[in-house]
């Protein structure tokens, strides 16, 4: 079973005032679905003084990284900030771009339709 640590979104939709709950969830289970635990809060909208929220149970996510859980992008950009996690470079999740697969061949020249119209 592969774990993974990831944000859960709550708070009012409606009004875009979204928080999440920072959770230990099977990678399977959907963004909101059930969860083994809560191990933090993140506020993304700042407060009058423009400070993000930030709440970690640091001793809990410390279990989960030394058991082998994935902490998501976001997440893990988190844990760093926190000084939990040493900084990640920014693509090390993400694949590599693969080159087109259309090729120029540049020995191909375009005839001029005009010159031959008038001709």
């Amino acid at each position: 079973m592969v774990v993974r640590i990831r944000l859960a979104r709550h708070g009012i939709k409606i009004r875009n005032r979204p928080f999440y709950n920072i959770v230990v969830a099977n990678a399977k289970t959907p963004r909101d679905g059930k969860h083994i635990e809560k191990v933090g809060l993140y506020d993304p909208i700042p407060n009058e003084l423009g400070i993000k929220n930030v709440e970690l149970n640091t001793d809990r996510i410390k279990y989960w990284l030394n058991v082998g859980a994935w902490p998501s992008d976001t997440v893990a950009r988190l844990l760093s900030k926190a000084g939990i996690m040493p900084t990640l470079p920014k693509d090390v999740n993400k694949p590599k771009n693969k080159k087109s697969k259309l090729s120029v061949n540049p020995n191909n020249k375009m005839k001029d339709i005009s010159s031959e119209q008038n001709s």
